[in-house]
Parts: C-alpha cells; sequence; structure tokens
C-alpha cells in the first residue's frame, strides 16, 4: 500500500507515557516517507507532545465535555470521514477504537498487536524474557501499509530557547541540569520518598535538580523538598505540559519511574534512568532508546512474583514495598555513570 496510502490517522487516547512513545515512531516514519501526511487522534492535553512535529496534525478529543458516548463517537467518526484518509492506524486497541472501526468499516483500519497473550504468560510465572517493545509494535502497525522505516537511529528535537520566565527561574542553577520525577500513577511504582529524599540530597551537591510532578499532594511535597535541600527547584505545578518538554530538553538526564515523565524524557532524547517496582522493562515500556542498564530493578529475589501487572495496579500482599530493594547508593552511582 506505500504507493497508495498518502494519508494516515494514528489512534492513541491514552495514557500520558503511551501517547509519547508514539512520538519517535511517527518521527521516524516521517523522515522516511516525507511525502505521507499523518494525523494523530488523541485527547487534548497530549497536544503538546507533538508540538515540534508542526507537519503533524492534532485532531484533540475531549471525552467528557465534548464527545460522551455512542453518540459522541459517532459524531467523531462523521469528522474522521471529512479528513479524505487512506488508512486508519490503531495503535490503542480498547472499545472506544473498536466502536470507531465499527462506525468507520469503509476504511482501511489497522489494529496494533499489544502482545496480550505474551504479556500475559510472562504475568503468570513465565520465562521472564523481553517481548517486543511497544514502539516497535506502533512501527509495525504502519510496516504493515507497506512502509518500511527503521527506529534505530532516531531524530530527536533540539533544545529551543527557554523563555524569560523559565530563564528568571532557573537563574540561580549554575550546575548542569538534571530532572528527578518522584511519583508514579500506583505507590508500588514509586520509590520511598525518604530514599529519594536521600537521593536528592547526594545528587544536589553536584548537580541542579528540576523536581517535576502534578497534582495538589505531588506539588506540596516536591515543594516542601525544595526547602529542604539547596540546588533544588520544583517545576511542578508551574509550567504546562509543552513548557515542562521545553525544559527536558535541556536536561543531562532524567530519573524517573515506571512514569508518563521517563517516556516524555525519552523522547526528546534525554538520557533516562528509570526505577522499577511491580512493574518490568521487559512487559515493553523500558523508554525509547534507553539501554536495559539504565532500569533499576526491584530484588526478584525476595520478590520473584515481578512482574506482577502491567500498570503496577494489581499486586501481591507485601509487594508494594518491593522498590525499597533498590539500594540509594546504585541510584546515585547509575546517574553520576550516565550524566
Amino acid at each position: 500500500m506505500s504507493g497508495c496510502a498518502k494519508h494516515i490517522l494514528l489512534i492513541r487516547f491514552s495514557s500520558l507515557g503511551d501517547v509519547a512513545m508514539s512520538v519517535p515512531v511517527v518521527s521516524a516514519f516521517l523522515e522516511a516517507h516525507p511525502n505521507c501526511k499523518i494525523s494523530v487522534l488523541t485527547k487534548k492535553q497530549y497536544a503538546p507532545l507533538y508540538a515540534h512535529l508542526p507537519d503533524v496534525d492534532i485532531i484533540g478529543v475531549d471525552f467528557k465535555k465534548e464527545l460522551n458516548g455512542l453518540a459522541g463517537l459517532f459524531s467523531l467518526s462523521k469528522k474522521i470521514r471529512l479528513l479524505k484518509l487512506d488508512a486508519i492506524a490503531d495503535l490503542h486497541d480498547v472499545l472506544r477504537t473498536k466502536i470507531l472501526k465499527f462506525f468507520l468499516f469503509r476504511h482501511s483500519f489497522l489494529v496494533v498487536d499489544k502482545g496480550r497473550c505474551e504479556r500475559k504468560r510472562l504475568l503468570n510465572g513465565g520465562n521472564l524474557k523481553p517481548l517486543n517493545p511497544m514502539v516497535e509494535r506502533y512501527a509495525d502497525v504502519l510496516r504493515e501499509l507497506g512502509f518500511e522505516f527503521s527506529l534505530d537511529r532516531p531524530r530527536f528535537p533540539k533544545p529551543t530557547v527557554l523563555s524569560k520566565t523559565m530563564q528568571l527561574h532557573l537563574k540561580k542553577l549554575a550546575k548542569p541540569y538534571i530532572g528527578i520525577a518522584p511519583f508514579a500513577a500506583y505507590n508500588s511504582k514509586m520509590y520511598p520518598l525518604d530514599k529519594m529524599k536521600e537521593v536528592i540530597s547526594l545528587l544536589s551537591k553536584d548537580y541542579s535538580v528540576l523536581l517535576f510532578g502534578g497534582g495538589s499532594y505531588e506539588i506540596k511535597i516536591i515543594d516542601a523538598i525544595t526547602h529542604q535541600f539547596s540546588g533544588t527547584v520544583s517545576l511542578a505545578g508551574k509550567y504546562s505540559m509543552e513548557e515542562e518538554l521545553r525544559i527536558m530538553g535541556h536536561l543531562r538526564l532524567m530519573l524517573a519511574m515506571d512514569s508518563g515523565n521517563a517516556h516524555m524524557a525519552a523522547m526528546m532524547g534525554v538520557k533516562v534512568i528509570t526505577l522499577w517496582g511491580v512493574t518490568h522493562p521487559f512487559l515493553g515500556f523500558k523508554p525509547f532508546a534507553q539501554p536495559m542498564e539504565n532500569c533499576l530493578l526491584s530484588d526478584r529475589k525476595k520478590f520473584p512474583l515481578i512482574p506482577t501487572s502491567v500498570y503496577g495496579n494489581k499486586y501481591p500482599k507485601g509487594y508494594v514495598s518491593a522498590m525499597a530493594t533498590i539500594d540509594v547508593a546504585d541510584v546515585v552511582k547509575a546517574v553520576r555513570k550516565t550524566v
């Protein structure tokens, strides 16, 4: 189909990390096939992830306010029909996209293979070996259309000049910047705060530490940390996603959980150290273009059932504290080695 598919719609509504992982795929595709057009259907709040790719059209949706229920999806399908698409690539494969596929039955509609059976075997105690990364699964959907391209030599966005407000905010920080995103969606994926404070205390002696987070609870905790340790600045709740991405482009390294911030930093070409609890990078969600040695894992001898779930929302009793087995000294060593 490579000779005829000129306008392709990619669908990925959530979550933040999953949408961020689609960005380097689109970038590599367009570099290899500049005459093709890509549109991306996603939630409005994730549109800034594609801001550095001006040729990509973003169709931002709000399912709560604008496109609720079946009627909303039918209305969305009518808008999609007006795009004159040659193919639709579903990178999500959830109920919403299945319904859209039904409404758009006349379109060429390809669906990502999430490897659900492979994941299930791994989670049920199967041989712990790396599954095909999600970024490659996304790319495979486009390859099914007949387009050849590789993710092996990614081109990342170049750092852009920070606004005067950002420059003023970071003015007192003279050392190289590293980012730390200490939170995750579930406690089972979050490094204990007391240990993270030790990490921040040690790293802030050699680097300027920019702390990322969102939501009132995270902002409160992060602001308190900045008052404990000099050389740290809170970005939590102070900037838009597009502004945070711009700042990430100036980092020497990001230290994060298995979370959206890790994937955002990776798509900007930043080195990323990730800490893993009851999830595992072998499930396919290792940040893009990061070596396995940058993934610090919980002790599977003490917690042999890891990985217990894909997203960290399911785990046996006692496993919520698995990340405490990652030593502070090992985290600091990994950061210093990688910066």
